[in-house]
């Protein structure tokens, strides 16, 4: 039987990279502008063209042609030009579970108004996949996922053998997620490229398939070869016509088509052998040396990470839920206005901007899309905050008192102490000369306040002394109305606020003083709550005691400095200079509040290290060595940065939190965070992509790069049989084990001045030189992070409690409620919202643990739950309680009856 060379044109297409977004759209233009002229060519034998996998390029083009949208849906309905799956080609570990699910929605959402999708699991160049891909692919109905990195192929004289997990003989191989669902992968074995620029002359074509041909047939496991003509920012290549028609001459012996991933995987698909290598969980080069992984764009540019995290966490955590709630107290669900928010904040995903390996301009940019992100998503989740205040009865305020709404947009319970500042009095520019509102709400005495529930239980708060600000309300109905406040600072508890619910709590006048100062500081250099026990040592490290378990960590805490002589994609240590420490180095510490409801010590070192790198690094990089061979080490000159840590520890809080803020005044150098554990163990565990993965704490044998660092979605995690450990981060996305002593390493801040890859491309801006922060959470706790349900904390850190000043008025709903009765028994809970075409209220977990999970969750008013896939689609199932098999991912539809 003949072999078939199946030829997909396309050109891989990041939006920004070594150019900004705008330049890399010009050329854009012209490619699709190119590919329109070609199809419309009388008697036209170009048959199809590959869209990168992303719909956003279409929204690119149709900004400056919208002319041409009819005629590009024709080309997609007939299947000249493919589209989708995907909005971006996103980095698939840098952005969370949910915005992966949301590109896949909204990508395919897109193509519906097209015509048709290309049903691929499309990875052409993402930095390593996450484990539970084939089962998302899966529940999205595509069975089949081509990627160019995460797996070796092995090619011993093509035959099929047990290898080693991560290896493979074949480009085409089973992968399978952790729950056991399972697609064909394809490798670009040869990359993505392997049939670029396909010559049409004859001798050159020769040579090229000569080579070609044999290159493809030595991973193949079939008679259908693949070849990608085309690459990264490729132009259109017009000769495939003649350069196939060239080929079919000199090679009759095989059918060479120009072809689509459709007609390439129907026909891989009938030749298949009976047995394929099964590659079961992440995708992470796993069995190479190391140095290529591109695993520390978890660490370029961290502040890209921190934004994205923030923003994420507001669309997903807060804004969408807080809309569904309102839909259920009868509002409208502002489907398209999140969808938008979503959009915006996707295009800052793809794996050449989120991994922060491109040139300056393009992340100046992507903050300036993070700060619009972060505005829709404020003022959207204020706007309806206040709304679904206003269907919540308090018209039993007490005399005087001022009602406060505090609003659980998350899937657990949450007891947290709150601080919200206070609008005790209000005078309006229309009741009073504006001149004259200051000097008479200052002089005005007001009374003590107590706290207390709705059902008339006093709650601990504290209250600051109030200052005079000015304000303005943006009715609905009327004009912008200005106002002067006095204002106050409220801190209290807020105990048990339902998931998916909320709790009223009434400000009132009391006979006794609130009113306080509350930075009260003394000498001592301890913490402690209800959970754990912290005791400082004078270099700035601490003992953690778990209360619970009455176990202990020591020494956490000290900063190590080290030099980077790597780029933005990979970390290189330099030569010739150990490790630069806080151990055993002073600090300054202030006790800055210490009252019932939370302790505050801050801790300054001041860190003498080099200024740079030597002037070595200079000339390798200009020479474009590769960053595996560079020799440079660091300067000997020697500059400070200054390390100011505030630590706090609330009631309620199963751990202490951190905030700290470097005065970044050297360039190319690394600065992590350690904890050392004591634990000897084997593996430990990761937050990653709907899976709390496991991983090995020393890399394979074919691993040679010093560093086995990883990436981490929200905390890493190590544990014995008794203790653990789990540190949850704030867009700190990248850590290691250092097995010797237990040590947990996340990275807080990374310099380097390069791009990398192709070429030299100095990005002085990634040096992250002035005010940088970082912001963690250190939870101890019993056994591991699954079983002791530590990754509650660690999934609620940063996410937080939404609280509403309101009014005395009537509504409909009580005091208390809670829109979602769930039971989620150890799942862990990602989204609440409605649905992306119907109304009905969908709500997803996954299990992270090997062993079979109950679920339980109801609406109230007539809502009837069923199953459902990750696009929505309802299955056959409901029940009062489901079955959640080992690590599946589960979604859950409510919908009305009739």
């Amino acid at each position: 039987m003949k072999k078939t060379a199946h030829i997909i044109s396309h050109s891989h297409w990041d939006r920004e990279w070594y150019l900004p977004f705008e330049k890399h759209r010009y050329y854009f233009i012209k490619l699709m502008n190119q590919l329109i002229e070609q199809y419309k060519q009388e008697g036209n034998a170009f048959q199809s063209f590959h869209l990168d996998g992303q719909t956003v390029l279409l929204e690119d083009y149709f900004a400056v042609h919208p002319e041409n949208r009819e005629i590009v849906k024709q080309l997609i309905e007939e299947k000249k030009l493919y589209i989708g799956p995907w909005y971006v080609l996103q980095d698939a570990f840098l952005t969370s579970s949910e915005a992966n699910i949301r590109n896949l929605q909204i990508g395919l959402n897109d193509t519906s108004a097209y015509g048709h999708a290309s049903k691929i699991g499309y990875f052409p160049d993402t930095f390593g996949i996450y484990g539970q891909a084939p089962q998302i692919l899966k529940q999205a109905g595509i069975d089949t996922a081509a990627f160019g990195r995460g797996v070796k192929p092995t090619g011993f004289n093509n035959t099929v053998s047990d290898t080693p997990n991560f290896e493979s003989p074949y480009s085409e191989m089973v992968w399978k997620s952790p729950d056991g669902s399972s697609v064909l992968g394809i490798l670009f074995a040869n990359w993505y490229s392997n049939g670029n620029e396909i010559p049409a002359d004859e001798d050159e074509a020769k040579a090229f398939w000569d080579k070609k041909l044999q290159e493809a047939e030595k991973y193949a496991s079939t008679n259908q070869l693949l070849f990608m003509n085309g690459c990264d920012h490729q132009p259109l290549q017009k000769t495939i016509p003649q350069a196939i028609e060239t080929a079919s001459v000199l090679y009759p012996d095989y059918n060479f088509k120009h072809s689509s991933f459709d007609e390439y995987t129907e026909a891989l698909k009938g030749s298949l052998p009976e047995k394929l290598q099964v590659i079961e969980g992440e995708l992470r080069n796993q069995r190479t040396d190391g140095w290529s992984t591109l695993v520390n764009t978890a660490s370029s540019r961290i502040y890209l990470k921190q934004w994205n995290n923030h923003c994420q966490n507001l669309l997903e955590k807060t804004a969408e839920p807080m809309a569904t709630m309102n839909y259920l107290a009868g509002a409208t669900y502002p489907r398209e206005y999140i969808r938008f928010m979503w959009k915006s904040l996707m295009k800052n995903h793809p794996h050449d901007s989120i991994c922060g390996c491109s040139v300056d301009e393009v992340h100046r940019e992507m903050v300036t899309r993070f700060e619009n992100v972060s505005q829709m998503g404020e003022v959207f989740v204020q706007e309806q905050a206040e709304k679904l205040a206003r269907t919540i009865d308090t018209s039993k305020t007490p005399e005087g008192g001022i009602p406060l709404i505090v609003m659980n947009t998350t899937g657990w319970v949450k007891n947290e102490v709150i601080t919200k500042t206070v609008d005790l009095e209000k005078v309006y520019f229309s009741q009073m000369h504006f001149e004259e509102i200051p000097a008479y709400l200052q002089d005005k005495e007001i009374p003590d306040y107590k706290l207390v529930d709705d059902q008339g239980k006093t709650v601990e708060c504290q209250l600051e002394v109030p200052t005079v600000e000015f304000g303005y309300d943006l009715p609905d109905d009327k004009f912008r109305q200005p106002f002067f406040a006095k204002r106050a600072k409220l801190s209290f508890f807020a105990e048990s606020i339902p998931s998916f619910g909320y709790k009223t709590f009434f400000l009132v006048p009391a006979n006794h003083k609130t009113m306080q100062e509350v930075h009260q500081q003394d000498a001592s250099l301890e913490m402690e709550n209800e959970s754990v026990h912290l005791l400082f040592h004078e270099d700035g490290s601490y003992d953690l005691t778990d209360k619970q378990s009455g176990g202990t960590f020591h020494r956490l805490g000290i900063y190590e400095d080290t030099g980077d002589v790597g780029n933005e994609y990979m970390y290189k240590e330099a030569n010739g200079h150990a490790a630069i420490t806080t151990k055993g180095m002073p600090a300054e510490f202030t006790v800055v509040e210490r009252n019932s409801l939370r302790t505050v010590l801050e801790f300054t070192h001041t860190l003498s290290i080099p200024v740079s790198a030597d002037d070595r690094l200079a000339i390798e990089r200009n020479k474009l060595i590769w960053h595996k061979e560079r020799e440079a080490g660091r300067s000997s000159e020697m500059t400070t940065i200054t390390l100011r840590t505030i630590v706090t520890l609330e009631k309620g809080m199963k751990g202490p939190a951190f905030k700290l803020t470097i005065d970044n005044q050297a360039t190319d150098h690394r600065l992590r965070v350690l904890f050392p554990t004591g634990l000897q163990t084997q593996t430990h565990k990761a937050g990653s992509i709907f899976e709390i993965v496991t991983r090995p704490n020393t890399p394979e044998k074919e691993w040679e790069n010093p560093s086995f660092c990883h990436h981490q979605q929200r905390f890493s995690s190590l544990s014995d049989d008794k203790l653990g450990l789990t540190i949850a981060t704030d867009g700190l996305q990248e850590y290691e084990i250092l097995p010797a002593d237990g040590t947990i390493a996340v990275t807080v801040l990374r310099s380097t001045a390069e791009l990398g890859d192709w070429g030299y491309f100095p990005t002085p801006e990634a040096q992250c030189l002035g005010m940088q922060t970082a912001e963690w959470q250190v939870l101890p706790h019993e056994k591991d992070v699954i079983e002791s349900q530590a990754f509650v904390d660690a999934y609620q850190y940063k996410v937080p409690l939404t609280v509403i000043q309101t009014d005395s008025h009537e509504g409909i709903l009580p005091g208390t409620y809670q829109f979602v009765n769930s039971e989620p028994n150890g799942l862990v809970w990602t989204s609440m919202k409605a649905g992306e075409e119907k109304n009905d209220v969908m709500i997803r977990w996954f299990n992270p643990s090997e062993k079979k999970k109950s679920l339980k969750a109801s609406i109230n008013n007539g809502y009837q739950s069923y199953k459902s896939t990750i696009l929505e689609e309802k299955t056959n199932q409901s029940a009062d309680i489901y079955e959640v098999e080992k690590y599946e991912i589960i979604t859950l539809g409510f919908e009305k009856k009739e």
